[in-house]
């Protein structure tokens, strides 16, 4: 029951119960009902009974008894057989001569004595009931009634109260799945909620007026959101700003860097190389200040519009001296897709750089759809990444194994992560897996950009 979830828990509580209580309400009715029905098909069965025992008993009160003549006078129908002990020996009609060997010995003894009894015993199978009436200090009467048709209607009351059970069982699940559904409804608009969010959507609010019994988690969970949405909004904002107030400061080192650059036949070597090592860290800087800029703009929405992206994924490529056959459309693809241009041309970038990083270079992009999701396919042919760093590679300042075993410690550690937040901007996301013939696969969807 713990590995279930609350609405297969409570379901499952409901059907249990309302099993257990008819099972228990049906039990006491059919012993209830056995009961009363035995009480009285016994009552009219001993009625009648003492009925035809004094009818025997007149019978044999005459000058020439004839005891078969008396049975015979009985209307007893098809449902009871008499007998009649006399002086030892036992009469009865002569189509139940069979019937008396079924006469317990505890029974006749009670009768022998003078008192009435009655006993149920099965013949055949079958039940009875056997009823004693002394009539003299040597003679007896003994009646026997079939049960048969009580038995039978026990059977079908059993059948039915059974089937009432399974039903109630059956509408108490049904009442445990609508209880839990209207009960755990406002939990399930907080995971909607809290799905949106996650996704990005930090406009999203509960309305505090849906349940006046959760009016104070709608309260507490809106306040949340609107506390984290300032906070992202603070950070974004203030990585912005400095890096905005770092541009230029760089564009002046960076005109300093190439004053020197070009100056470097003059000095000697040593000044040559630091002048060499503060331009590649100015260029560094460069890329993080936009990195961190990209990231801050990342709340923009997306605009669509139509792109041939055969041709800028094969531009990607030229600006990179890779050869443009590596641009593969898969076929029935359209090449016009809808996307956001900036925000693409950047993901193939960043994956291009990132695969001639730390991939040994990239052998392939493909472009291809699902429906009317397309598809960007990147392929490197280097170690590929562990299964362990596939989820964090795409976080921010986070750099696979391959950075180091490559010796690209020169990465800002934001390019996957801007991959991911574009492929996001466009409702899909971004995951990395091995490559058959060896390497890397970075793939990216795009919802709705196959028009």
């Amino acid at each position: 029951m713990r590995r279930l979830g609350l609405r297969a828990r409570v379901t499952a509580a409901f059907a249990i119960g309302a099993l257990l209580l008819s099972a228990s309400m049906a039990l006491v009715s059919y012993e209830l009902t056995r009961r009363t029905l035995l009480d009285e098909r016994e009552r009219t069965l001993l009625r009648a009974a003492y009925y035809d025992a004094a009818v025997v008993r007149a019978g044999l009160n005459t000058e020439n008894p004839d005891v078969a003549e008396a049975l015979r006078a009985l209307d007893t129908g098809t449902g009871r057989r008499p007998l009649v002990l006399l002086d030892g020996e036992w009469y009865a009609r002569s189509a139940d001569n069979g019937l008396t060997t079924i006469v317990p010995a505890r029974l006749q003894g009670l009768v022998s004595a003078g008192e009435p009894a009655v006993q149920r015993v099965r013949v055949n199978d079958n039940p009875v009931l056997l009823v004693g009436v002394p009539l003299s200090e040597s003679t007896a009467f003994y009646e026997i009634a079939s049960l048969r048709e009580l038995e039978q209607t026990f059977q079908v009351l059993a059948l039915a109260l059974t089937a009432v059970a399974i039903v109630v069982a059956g509408s108490g699940a049904a009442l445990g799945w609508y209880a839990t559904r209207h009960g755990l409804r406002p939990l399930t608009a907080v995971a909607d909620a809290a799905e949106r969010i996650a996704a990005g959507d930090f406009t999203t609010r509960l309305a505090p007026d849906t349940d006046p019994d959760l009016t104070r988690l709608s309260t507490s969970f809106n306040r949340m959101v609107d506390e984290l949405a300032g906070r992202i909004d603070r950070d974004r904002r203030f990585a912005a700003d400095v890096s905005h107030e770092l541009r230029s400061p760089l564009q002046t080192l960076a005109a300093a860097a190439s004053v020197l650059s070009r100056r470097r036949e003059g000095q000697d070597e040593r000044t040559a190389t630091a002048a060499r090592l503060v331009a590649d860290e100015i260029d560094r800087f460069q890329q993080l200040v936009n990195d961190l800029l990209d990231l801050a703009r990342g709340d923009q929405p997306v605009h669509r519009e139509p792109v041939d992206l055969p041709e800028l994924a094969r531009q990607a490529c030229r600006d990179r001296d890779l050869p443009e056959s590596m641009v593969q459309l898969a076929a029935g693809t359209p090449p016009s897709w809808r996307v956001d241009r900036r925000r693409v041309t950047q993901v193939l970038t960043n994956l291009l750089d990132n695969a001639e990083r730390y991939g040994a270079g990239p052998v392939g992009v493909r472009l291809s759809h699902a429906a009317d999701m397309g598809v960007i396919e990147v392929d490197d042919e280097g170690p590929g990444v562990p299964m362990e760093d596939r989820k964090v590679i795409f976080d921010r300042f986070v750099r696979g194994r391959a950075a180091n075993y490559r010796g690209g410690g020169d990465g800002t550690g934001l390019g996957l992560a801007l991959v991911a937040q574009h492929a996001a901007a466009h409702g899909g996301d971004a995951s990395v897996s091995d490559r058959p013939e060896g390497g890397a696969r970075f793939r990216i969807t795009l919802p709705g950009s196959i028009s």
